[in-house]
C-alpha cells in the first residue's frame, strides 16, 4: 500500500479545527472520526478528516446555480 497523503496527529487535527485534543480523541473513541492506532497514539488520514468534516456540515454545499450568482 502506497501512502499518497500524510497522516495527521490528534494535536494537528485539534489545531486545524480549533478544538481540544481530548475532543478529537472522543470523536475517535465514539467512532465518528476514523483513525489508525500506532502504539499509544492515533493518526488520521487527510481523506478521513475531510469525510468527517463533510459528514458534520450543517447544510449541503451550494453551487453558483443554487444561489443565482454569476
Amino acid at each position: 500500500m502506497m501512502l499518497s497523503k500524510p497522516f495527521l496527529t490528534t494535536h494537528e487535527i485539534a489545531e486545524l479545527l480549533k478544538v481540544s485534543e481530548s475532543t478529537v480523541r472522543s470523536w475517535i473513541h465514539e467512532g465518528e472520526l476514523r483513525a489508525v492506532r500506532l502504539g499509544r497514539e492515533f493518526r488520521i488520514s487527510v481523506k478521513d478528516l475531510e469525510a468527517f468534516v463533510n459528514d458534520h456540515m450543517t447544510q449541503p454545499a451550494t453551487t453558483d446555480a443554487d444561489t443565482g450568482s454569476k
